[in-house]
C-alpha cells in the first residue's frame, strides 16, 4: 500500500528515514517493520515561533517496495546527423539549451571562452593566492558559468516561465541529490555542482554534439538580416543559427553588439556590498534561541526587502554557511560574490545587500550606461582595496554611523580585506539607501544590525545591465533572424534555474526556425 501524508513535525523527527518511519508508524498505526520506505516529496522549515517545525509531505510504502524512480529522466538520442545549432556559452542557459536541442533531434555545438570546470578551478585559486585574474577563466567565465563556483542555489520564482520540475529532475539525472526535488529552497552546493556539469557535457558529446573550450566568439557571421554562425578567437568559424548565452559579465559582447548597431537596451540592475555575519549569530536570530540551530536544523537563511526613497533595498543570493569570493573578470576590478558548499558548514553567513538602480537613474544616449556605472564602481573598489584582489571592507554599525573601522573581524574572504570607509567613496544614492535599509532590517530582526557584521565591496554582478532585444514569440532577436539571445546575459533570467528554462525555450525557438527554413 502507498500512502501520502502531510505532517508538521519536530526537526529531530525529520532528521532521517528511520526517524520518519517512527513518525509514520505513530500517525498510521502501522508497525515500523511494515514501513519499507519513506520518500520526502516536499520539505520546509517553519521557524516563525519559538517551537520550530518541519512541514513535510511524505510518500509511504507499506508492505511494498518502491517500483518508481526517484526522479524522471530524459532520454537523449544520437543527433550526429541532425542539423547544427551553435550555442555560445556553457553556463546553465547554454547547457540546458544544448540538452533540449538533443531532445529535438538537433546537434548542438557549444563554444565556451573559458576552460572546463576542473581546469577553471586552478585559475580561480590563483585569484585568492596570487591575486591574478585570468580574463577568460574566472568565477564568471568557464564551463558552468557564474553559478558553478558561486553557489548552486536552485530556488526561483519563475514558475510560469517553464517547467522548474523538469530542470530539477534533469539535475538529478546528472548527479545532483534528489533532495533538491523536495526542499523549499533547493541547493546543490559548489563542491558537488562541477561533477554534475561534467556529466552534462559528457552527455552532449555522447549524443554527437561538440563542446569547445577556450573558444571565444569574436563576431557573428551575418548574411543580410540573418545570422549564419560565429567567428572565434581560434580562427575557426562555426555555422548554424546561434543561441547567445554568454552570461552577465561578457561586456565585450555588449560592446560588439552596440558597435554593430544590433539593438540592445539598458536594463535595471542592483548594486551594493556583500554582508557577512557569523553564522551562529544568524542561527540565533532566525531560530529564536541562544543555542542556534542545534543538531537537527540546517544553517539558517534570511531574506530582507524594503523600499527607500522609491528604490528597492534587499538581500540577494544569501549563502548560509558559505564564503565570500572574488568575482572579478578583468583587470582593475574588485567584485565580490557568495558561495556555499553542499553542507553549508562554514562559520559565516553572507548575502548581497543591494540597492535597485533603474536606467532612468543614469540618463544616457548609450544602452551601455549602466554597464559603465558597474565598471566605475568596480574600479573604485579596486583602488580602495589596495589595487589588487584585497577587498575594501567596513563594519556594519560603523557604516551606519559613518565611522572608519580601525579593525576588522575575521572573514571568509581569502584574498584579504583592507579597512575602508565605504560610506565615503561609494555613491550616496547607494549608501544612503543601504543605511536606511539596514536600520529597518535591524528593527524587524533584532541583532542583525551589529558591528560583528562586515560589509565587503562591491557587489555589482546581480544581473545583466543590458537586455538584448528579442521577439516574445519566436525568441529570435528583433532584427536578426537565426540569433536567439538567451539567459541571464541577454537579460531574460536571474539564476541557474531561470537561465536553464530560458535555454530550453531558445532551443525550441531555434528548432522552429530550422523547421521553417
Amino acid at each position: 500500500m502507498i500512502q501520502e501524508l502531510q505532517l508538521r513535525i519536530l526537526p529531530e523527527e525529520a532528521a532521517n528515514e528511520q526517524s520518519l518511519k517512527q513518525v509514520v508508524a505513530r500517525e498510521t498505526g502501522t508497525s515500523v517493520p511494515h514501513i519499507l520506505a519513506v520518500r520526502v516529496l516536499k520539505r520546509s522549515i517553519d521557524a516563525r515561533q519559538r517551537t520550530i517545525y518541519v512541514n513535510v509531505k511524505l510518500r509511504v510504502f507499506i508492505d511494498e517496495q518502491p517500483d518508481e524512480p526517484e526522479y524522471q529522466s530524459v532520454e537523449y538520442k544520437d543527433v550526429s546527423a541532425g542539423k547544427t545549432v551553435i550555442v555560445v556559452g556553457a553556463g546553465p542557459g547554454g547547457l540546458f539549451a544544448a540538452l533540449r536541442l538533443i531532445e529535438l533531434g538537433l546537434r548542438p555545438v557549444v563554444i565556451e571562452r573559458g576552460k572546463n570546470v576542473r581546469e577553471r578551478k586552478k585559475d580561480i585559486a590563483l585569484i585568492s593566492r596570487e591575486h591574478k585574474v585570468n580574463s577568460e577563466s574566472n568565477y564568471s567565465f568557464g564551463e558552468g558559468g557564474a553559478g558553478a563556483y558561486s553557489d548552486g542555489k536552485l530556488y526561483t520564482r519563475s514558475k510560469k516561465r517553464g517547467s522548474v520540475d523538469k530542470i530539477l529532475n534533469i539535475f538529478c539525472q546528472f548527479g545532483a541529490s534528489t533532495s533538491i526535488l523536495a526542499d523549499a529552497h533547493p541547493h546543490i552546493g559548489t563542491d558537488k555542482l562541477p561533477r554534475v556539469i561534467e556529466n552534462i557535457r559528457e552527455q552532449i558529446i555522447r549524443c554527437g554534439g561538440e563542446v569547445h573550450f577556450e573558444t571565444r566568439m569574436d563576431a557573428l557571421i551575418i548574411h543580410g538580416e540573418e545570422v549564419a554562425g560565429v567567428e572565434t578567437n581560434t580562427g575557426k568559424s562555426f555555422y548554424g543559427p546561434v543561441i547567445l548565452a554568454t552570461g552577465h559579465s561578457a561586456r565585450d559582447v555588449y560592446r560588439y553588439l552596440h558597435d554593430r548597431q544590433i539593438p540592445i537596451e539598458a536594463k535595471g540592475i542592483a548594486v551594493g556590498v556583500r554582508l557577512e555575519h557569523p553564522q551562529m549569530l544568524i542561527d540565533q536570530i532566525q531560530y529564536h534561541r541562544k543555542e542556534g540551530r542545534g543538531e537537527y536544523l540546517p544553517a539558517a537563511e534570511y531574506s530582507f526587502v524594503t523600499q527607500v526613497n522609491g528604490r528597492g533595498v534587499y538581500s540577494f543570493c544569501m549563502c548560509p554557511g558559505g564564503f565570500v569570493v572574488p568575482a572579478a573578470s578583468g583587470p582593475k576590478q574588485v567584485v565580490v560574490n557568495g558561495m556555499s558548499p553542499s553542507n553549508r558548514g562554514s562559520r559565516w553567513a553572507n548575502s548581497g545587500m543591494v540597492v535597485e538602480i533603474r536606467p532612468e537613474d543614469f540618463p544616457s544616449d548609450s544602452p551601455l550606461g549602466l554597464m559603465e556605472f558597474q565598471e566605475h564602481l568596480e574600479e573604485l573598489s579596486w583602488l580602495n582595496g589596495g589595487m589588487k584582489q584585497t577587498a575594501p571592507a567596513q563594519r556594519m554599525a560603523d557604516f551606519i554611523n559613518k565611522k572608519n573601522s580601525f579593525d576588522l573581524p575575521e572573514s571568509s574572504y581569502t584574498p584579504g580585506l583592507l579597512a575602508s570607509p565605504l560610506h565615503f567613496w561609494m555613491p550616496e544614492f547607494v549608501t544612503g539607501r543601504l543605511r536606511e535599509g539596514f536600520r529597518y532590517f535591524g528593527k524587524v530582526s533584532k541583532g542583525f544590525l551589529t558591528n560583528e557584521a562586515l560589509m565587503i565591496g562591491v557587489e555589482t554582478r546581480t544581473s545583466s545591465p543590458v537586455r538584448i532585444l528579442r521577439d516574445k514569440e519566436s525568441f529570435q532577436h528583433v532584427t536578426l533572424k537565426g540569433l536567439f539571445p538567451c539567459g541571464e546575459g541577454a537579460g531574460y533570467a536571474g539564476g541557474i534555474v531561470s537561465a536553464a528554462i530560458d535555454g530550453e525555450r531558445c532551443a525550441e525557438g531555434a528548432g522552429h526556425y530550422l523547421d521553417n527554413q
